[in-house]
């Protein structure tokens, strides 16, 4: 019979990464291994690197047509991605 000061494991990881500051990286990760199923693999390809701050994430891409047209579909992107994260953390995206 488990003891009352036993946790699950799930609950031990969180609690892991909330005390070392990790759950940014380890969201910004699950981003970026999504980013080509999210966006495709035309998008994907021009994507250099992402960056998650708390609730902002910041996306590098080589081109700045796609940069444009990226950035008029923000909302949508936002959706797509706690889509497929399967969480809500994102208020904003940024393309540079």
């Amino acid at each position: 019979m488990p003891g009352s000061n036993e946790k699950m494991i799930g609950e031990v990881i969180r609690e892991f990464l909330r005390t070392h500051k990790l759950e940014d990286r380890v969201t910004e990760t699950m981003i970026m291994t999504s980013w080509e199923k999210i966006m495709g693999r035309h998008i994907a390809r021009y994507t250099t690197r992402m960056v998650l701050r708390g609730d902002k994430l910041t996306i590098y891409l080589d081109s700045a047509v796609l940069r444009n047209e990226l950035g008029m579909a923000k909302t949508k992107i936002i959706q797509l991605i706690h889509k497929e994260i399967g969480k809500e953390f994102l208020t904003d995206i940024s393309f540079r």
